[in-house]
């Protein structure tokens, strides 16, 4: 990081910021509604992602979207470090 940055951590997102993550569109074959789930996921802390899920569903995004290999949002992630909350999150929402 450059000194002239300041970290900041805890910050609150703002809705019309965590909403910024339902335009994001994939430049491949890739399901939009996929797309958007793993780029939230990638720059989202856990409960900033369960808002974004919120608005996710709202907006009418699939939460069960594969790719062409038939895996969804969690089978994508479910091997990562950190991503159970996030799983969690989904399973929640799917009911």
């Amino acid at each position: 990081m450059r000194k002239d940055k300041k970290q900041v951590i805890g910050e609150e997102i703002s809705d019309d910021s965590i909403k910024l993550f339902l335009t994001v569109e994939p430049a491949d074959a890739t399901p939009p509604s996929l797309h958007k789930l793993v780029k939230a996921y990638r720059g989202l802390r856990v409960d900033d992602f369960e808002r974004f899920v919120g608005f996710f569903v709202a907006a009418g995004h699939d939460l069960s979207a594969v790719d062409a290999q038939g895996n969804d949002f969690v089978a994508l992630i479910q091997d990562q470090r950190n991503a159970e909350p996030y799983i969690d999150v989904i399973k929640a929402a799917r009911g």
